[in-house]
C-alpha cells in the first residue's frame, strides 16, 4: 500500500519505518503556504493551529497517490486525541477514502494498537519487526543527538549556512541506512561531518543558551515555526528544544523500566505549578522551563499555537516562574496569520533583554 504520514520534524524516521517494512512511501511536502491555505480552509475555524495543518499534509501527500496515512494519538482532555476522529471525517467529506491508521497509546488500546501494528507489518515476522523498530529507534537517539550539536553550533559558524548544510548532508547520510551495522557507519559520518563546521570561539560566560518549550508540532517542526532555531541561532543564540522524537519514544512507547524517560523528571518539576495531566504538553512545558532556569539557561521561548487550550494554562502560569527563577520567558502565538518580521523584531528584543541582563550579573 501507498503509505504516507504528517509531516513533523525529521521525517528521514517515520520514512525509513515504512521503507523497511516494504511500504511504498510517499512523503509529504515540507508544509508551505499552500499547507496552510488547504488545511485553514477545510478545517473548523476554532480548531487548533496544528489540526489544521496536518490536515493540509494530508491532503498534499493523497493527492500524490498516498492511500494509507500513518499518525500517533494524544490522549487527555486535549483535542489532539480527537485528530484522527476529525481528519477523518473531513477527508471523507471532502470525497477522499483513505485508512487513516492512528497509534493512540498503547497502554490504553492494548487490542487497538495491535491490530493497527498486523496493518503496518505488511506480512513481516514479528523478530523482523523487532529489528526495524531498533533500527529506527537507534537512527532516532543518533540523530537528535546530532541535532543538538547543530543547535549549538549553528551561533558561532564561521560561513553562514554551514549548520542548515550539514545537517541536510546528516539526513541523506541516515536516509541510506538499512540495518544496525548502517547505524554505526552513519554515526562515524555525521560526527566526521559536524567536526568539518568552522566556529567562532567564544568565551563561555559570554554565551547565551535559550530553552524552546510549547507544544509539540510547532516546538518541532520548523516550517511552521517560522524556523525560530535558526533566527535564535543567527543571533547568536544557543537552542536546545522540549520536544525530540527519540525522547516522545522513550516516553510515550518504551516501558519505563527500559528507557527511563527524562520527561518523567521534567513532569515531576511542573508538578508544583499544574497537579494534573491537562493534555497536550502544557505539564511539560511548564517543567521544562524550571529545568532550563536550574540548568542556568539565558532565557526561554515558548511557543503557543493559537487556540490551543493547554498551552494557554501554561502561558497563564509562566509570570510566576519567571519571578521565582528570575528567568526571561517569551510567548509566541503561532496560526496562519504569524508573520516572520513580527517574530523576528519581537525575538531580537528579547535577545537584547537577555544580554543587558547577563551584562549586569557578570558586572
Amino acid at each position: 500500500m501507498k503509505v504516507s504520514f504528517p509531516y513533523m520534524g525529521t521525517t528521514v524516521i517515520y520514512k525509513k519505518l515504512l521503507e523497511l517494512l516494504g511500504h511504498e512511501v510517499i512523503e509529504p511536502p515540507v508544509p508551505s503556504q499552500r499547507t496552510i491555505d488547504l488545511g485553514v480552509k477545510n478545517s473548523p475555524e476554532f480548531a487548533c493551529y496544528p489540526l489544521k495543518i496536518i490536515l493540509g499534509s494530508y491532503i498534499e501527500a493523497i493527492e500524490l497517490g498516498a492511500t494509507t496515512l500513518v499518525t500517533s494519538g494524544g490522549h487527555g482532555p486535549c483535542r489532539a486525541g480527537f485528530y484522527g476522529e476529525t481528519h477523518s471525517r473531513i477527508l471523507k467529506n471532502m470525497g477522499y477514502d483513505i485508512d487513516l491508521i492512528v497509534f493512540d497509546a498503547y497502554k490504553r488500546d492494548i487490542m487497538g494498537t495491535i491490530k493497527n501494528v498486523r496493518k503496518i507489518m505488511n506480512g513481516n515476522s514479528l523478530f523482523y519487526l523487532w529489528e526495524t523498530l531498533r533500527i529506527v529507534y537507534l537512527m532516532a537517539k543518533s540523530m537528535d543527538k546530532m541535532e543538538k550539536k547543530i543547535q549549538k553550533l549553528r551561533a558561532y559558524e564561521v560561513c553562514y549556512g554551514d549548520c542548515n548544510r550539514a545537517w541536510e548532508k546528516v539526513q541523506k547520510v541516515f536516509n541510506d541506512i538499512k540495518n544496525i551495522e548502517d547505524v554505526k557507519k552513519a554515526k562515524i559520518k555525521s560526527k566526521s561531518i559536524l567536526d568539518d563546521i568552522k566556529v567562532i570561539k567564544i568565551p563561555e560566560p559570554e554565551k547565551i543558551r535559550v530553552g524552546i518549550v510549547g507544544e509539540i508540532y510547532v516546538v518541532m517542526e520548523k516550517s511552521i515555526n517560522l524556523k525560530i532555531e535558526e533566527i535564535l541561532g543567527n543571533m547568536g543564540a544557543e537552542v536546545e528544544r522540549s520536544q525530540y522524537i527519540s525522547e516522545w519514544i522513550d516516553y510515550n512507547l518504551l516501558p519505563i523500566w527500559i528507557s527511563k524517560p527524562h520527561e518523567l523528571e521534567i513532569l515531576k518539576k511542573g508538578e508544583k505549578y499544574i497537579k494534573e495531566i491537562i493534555g497536550g504538553h502544557a505539564k511539560q512545558t511548564v517543567g521544562h522551563i524550571v529545568d532550563y532556569a536550574e540548568r542556568g539557561f539565558d532565557g526561554v521561548v515558548h511557543l503557543m499555537p493559537f487556540a490551543c487550550l493547554p498551552e494557554l494554562v501554561s502561558q497563564s502560569i509562566i509570570p510566576a516562574i519567571t519571578n521565582e527563577y528570575n528567568i526571561p520567558v517569551i510567548t509566541l502565538p503561532i496560526d496562519e496569520q504569524t508573520g516572520l518580521a513580527n517574530v523576528q523584531t519581537r525575538i531580537e528584543a528579547f535577545l537584547d533583554l537577555i544580554k543587558n541582563k547577563k551584562r549586569i550579573r557578570i558586572a
